[in-house]
């Protein structure tokens, strides 16, 4: 996550930096530093901005499951904890997804392929589907 999509983000949430610091458990400092680009933003953090952004704004696919909207095969789709645990409007959240036939290494890894996909939720930041 880059400031300019952390600074959107804290925006669309409508919290003021130290209200952001206090909902993600951290300092003003932290917040002042990835939104200023000096520090790089966790993914534990970039993954709970992207939940409570995603709470606050309508999917880009009409709510339907990722294993129908990618059309995922059965074979895929039973070895998959989005399908396990019904998250399919928040596949993009879950580690391990079954995303292109592989799970992946890590978040980062994982969110270059979420970034492209339809059924990230996008949250109006300018990333319409480029990497962020």
């Amino acid at each position: 996550m880059d400031p300019k999509e952390f600074i959107s983000i804290r925006s669309r949430l409508g919290k003021t930096q130290k209200e952001l610091a206090r909902l993600l458990g951290i300092s003003l400092k932290a917040v002042c530093s990835y939104e200023q680009g000096w520090r790089k933003v966790p993914s534990y953090i970039e993954r709970q901005m992207l939940l409570l952004a995603s709470r606050k704004c309508p999917t880009a696919y009409n709510g339907r499951p990722c294993w129908d909207v990618k059309n995922c095969p059965e074979k895929r789709r039973n070895r998959c904890p989005a399908w396990e645990f019904r998250l399919g409007n928040l596949c993009w959240f879950i580690s391990g997804t079954m995303c292109q036939g592989r799970d992946r290494n890590n978040w980062e890894a994982k969110m270059k392929i979420c970034r492209k996909c339809e059924c990230f939720i996008f949250f109006n930041t300018g990333k319409d589907g480029e990497d962020g």
